[in-house]
């Protein structure tokens, strides 16, 4: 039996679970069991308690802090040193000095925090038929549960047409609504009344930890303002600054906010408050469709398992096959990029939209040794292509002190960026000489403008968008390569991220010259140069200047345990199963090392990612994610799968949030563009179609893939070869197509129109 009540479904006996729905027999006990949404700038975490709900709240601009200039005056001169005391082969005494000298004053960026909490309470008796729940197909989370006779739901979601977040509270027996709610921060902030239904939480994202040094406690000021709606009953204020609804039919909570930094008109937002909810709600799921929709996934016709999704996850870690649960894991990262990163919006933190601290760990700030790019790995490739526009926003904000930094601390022209930025572009050496003096920040970020252009062949973005910024980063990197005595020219000082090698002697150290992951960056990064000038027909002589320094790059070396070499020298790692697999760089995400264009590479990279996991690599959720891409790359299907699992099994948190531990979201990303590689790649001058398709995989469809060359790609298969490929382009062009078995066809596309591949 089933009812409809102010549009929400209730029903009699347990639903069946869709591949696309996230659902729990109890309210969240804690914020990793919470569930995320957002509209690229609102965010909250949703625990869906009934007699008392916490609504935990973000928005994008929430940062502690000011700008101000951190470069440490000492750095310049001290330089020329440090790099002779690293040639030198003094290494420990290269870092000493360096950390005194080069990394900024004071050490640490300032962090990203919550915004606050949004309280509902209410005392509607005992609670029987308790059902919470995510729908990834229209982005509303649900609570449903039963009072007596009474069939109550609540639905929360946060929309981006209409840039509030909202809760609405129904129930099918008359005036049965009675709740309170409240707004609240743990410190820096009070509340006050607006009218009769309004309340107003402002104050002042202000940094407690000593490590920050402030001169002074400032930070990015902040509003939110909760409205309140109903129907039928009363709206009531308290003195302690609730507002209370009693005896309604309804009740629809509608919050709102701006800051300092990016100011809104929050009056005009709350005008939402005046549209009919269904309207509301309707506007919200065609918005967020006309995103989500592109992309499906199916791994076959097994039924999901009738169970909630953290007893799903406790199966698979305890060694059960759960297709479905792959499926989901999949789509929950493209909803998860959908709901923290819109054009105009903030890009994606080391949380993606969802901190509940003052104090984060790694003050949920852009760590770009990695972390930051991997955030945006599914975007061009799961037909996300817009959803890239903040990293491209983020990168243009940082270029001014970038500029600053590479002439003040390098003598160099063009902008770098070291392994960490914040919302004010800090381009400085932060932390300490084992991970920030890292100068390749910038010169990785701006590859993401190249492959914005070679998924879309736009030319007019990459002329005034991409080049410019490649040529920039470039610039910077002839200007910091130096000679290593040995013909060559390396980066430096810098480090292998984060890892630390030992010396014959015994004695560890992290600071070096010409780690390969620097190298690879530079040759990817002049490729791109090389590639976009020769496109756009500009640029000629810096063309040949920039071949000229790469002609000059160290080759890879091939170490004494058959693995690429991570340093110059045939270093041991002090940590062989370290988190970072820094020297793939040219693997994944580059394409300088593919198995048939390179095959003894290709042999080697797979040498080291045994090696890693031998020692217990991939303990890390984002670790385990780039090694899902390692495998792909590799064409390893059934490696890649298992690191599905692992994934799933242990790194993954009751939500399907990712964790390092703690929470980071870049695992959910990495191991969504994971998927994807497994099913399409396109790096390789050819159009590759289930090129890492795990057994356990051995049918299926994915539909609205996109692959460089401005083409979606539909495939079917069934026991493990393609049945069906449908590509699809803007343009026409002529495609290399390879399937798994090795044939290669090519394909003539006209624009505009499909170009049907049978059975292969």
């Amino acid at each position: 039996m089933t009812k409809i009540i102010a549009g929400v479904l209730f029903c009699a006996v347990s639903i069946a679970t869709a591949s696309d729905v996230l659902w729990y027999r109890q309210e969240a006990a804690n914020w990793n069991e919470a569930l995320p949404i957002g509209n690229g700038r609102l965010g909250g975490m949703v625990f869906g308690g009934v007699q008392s709900d916490h609504f935990q709240l973000n928005e994008d601009t929430v940062w502690a802090g000011e700008k101000r200039d951190r470069n440490n005056p000492d750095a310049a001169k001290n330089l020329p040193e440090v790099r002779r005391l690293l040639f030198a082969g003094m290494p420990h005494e290269a870092e000493m000095l360096a950390d005194k000298t080069i990394i900024s004053t004071p050490r640490r960026l300032p962090p990203y925090q919550t915004l606050g909490d949004l309280r509902i309470v209410s005392n509607p008796g005992t609670v029987t038929g308790y059902r919470r729940e995510l729908d990834l197909d229209t982005a509303i989370v649900r609570v449903t549960y039963t009072v007596g006779t009474a069939n109550c739901a609540r639905e929360y979601f946060s929309s981006a047409p209409d840039q509030v977040m909202v809760v609405r509270l129904t129930c099918d027996k008359p005036h049965f609504i009675d709740v309170t709610a409240m707004l609240n921060r743990e410190i820096d902030a009070m509340t006050r009344f607006s009218g009769d239904d309004r309340i107003v939480l402002e104050g002042e994202a202000i940094a407690r930890d000593p490590r920050h040094d402030q001169e002074r406690p400032v930070g990015v000021k902040f509003q939110a303002v909760l409205q309140i709606t109903q129907e039928g009953g009363k709206l009531g204020q308290s003195k302690d600054g609730k507002l209370s609804v009693e005896g309604a039919n309804s009740a629809t909570l509608f919050l709102a906010a701006s800051t300092s930094f990016k100011p809104r008109d929050i009056d005009h937002d709350l005008l939402a408050a005046k549209r009919p909810y269904a309207e509301l709600k309707a506007r919200h799921i065609a918005d967020y469709q006309r995103l989500f929709n592109r992309v499906k996934l199916s791994l076959g016709t097994a039924p999901a398992p009738d169970l909630p999704t953290d007893e799903r996850l406790k199966r698979v870690a305890a060694g059960a096959e759960d297709l479905r649960l792959v499926e989901q894991y999949f789509q929950f990262g493209r909803y998860l990029l959908i709901s923290c990163s819109r054009p105009g919006a903030m890009a994606a933190t080391l949380q993606g939209l969802w901190n509940d601290k003052l104090e984060p760990s790694w003050d949920s700030k852009y760590t770009i040794n990695i972390n930051t790019e991997m955030n945006y790995w599914p975007a061009e490739v799961t037909n996300l292509s817009e959803l890239h526009e903040p990293l491209f926003d983020l990168i243009d904000l940082a270029r001014p002190d970038g500029r600053r930094i590479a002439k003040t601390i390098y003598g160099a022209r063009g902008f770098v960026l070291h392994h960490n930025t914040d919302i004010w572009g800090d381009a400085v050496p932060i932390d300490g000489v084992g991970s920030g003096i890292w100068a390749m920040g910038g010169a990785w970020l701006s590859l993401h403008l190249w492959d914005h252009y070679d998924f879309t062949r736009d030319k007019n973005f990459l002329a005034s968008r991409g080049y410019p910024v490649m040529k920039e980063a470039a610039e910077f990197l002839l200007e910091y390569l130096v000679d290593d005595g040995k013909g060559h020219l390396v980066t430096g000082p810098s480090i292998s991220p984060e890892n630390t090698y030992v010396l014959p002697n015994g004695v560890s150290a992290k600071l070096c010259m010409g780690p390969y992951m620097d190298t690879e960056i530079t040759r990817q990064l002049f490729t791109r140069v090389i590639d976009a000038s020769t496109i756009l027909g500009i640029d000629a002589d810096f063309r040949a200047k920039v071949k000229t320094a790469m002609d000059r790059l160290p080759p890879f070396q091939i170490g004494k345990y058959g693995q690429l070499q991570e340093w110059m020298e045939d270093y041991d790692e002090k940590e062989p199963g370290h988190r970072h697999v820094s020297q793939l760089f040219a693997l994944h995400p580059g394409d300088q090392i593919t198995p048939r264009g390179t095959p003894d590479l290709a042999k080697a990279a797979r040498a080291t990612l045994e090696r890693r996991l031998a020692n217990g690599g991939g303990h890390t959720g984002w670790s385990r994610a780039w090694i899902i891409n390692f495998w792909a790359r590799l064409e390893d299907g059934d490696k890649a799968g298992d690191n599905v699992v692992a994934l799933l099994g242990k790194s993954t948190q009751p939500n399907m949030l990712d964790t390092h531990p703690p929470f980071q979201i870049d695992g959910n990303f990495g191991g969504t563009a994971g998927i994807a590689e497994m099913l399409l790649q396109s790096h390789a001058g050819e159009i590759s179609i289930l090129p890492a398709l795990p057994k356990s995989w051995s049918t299926g469809s994915v539909k609205g893939l996109h692959a460089r060359g401005a083409l979606e790609i539909d495939i079917d298969w069934k026991d493990g070869k393609a049945s069906r490929v449908v590509l699809k382009s803007p343009l026409t062009s002529t495609q290399k197509v390879r399937f798994a078995d090795g044939r290669v066809e090519s394909v003539k596309l006209i624009a505009g129109k499909d170009a049907i591949l049978g059975a292969r």
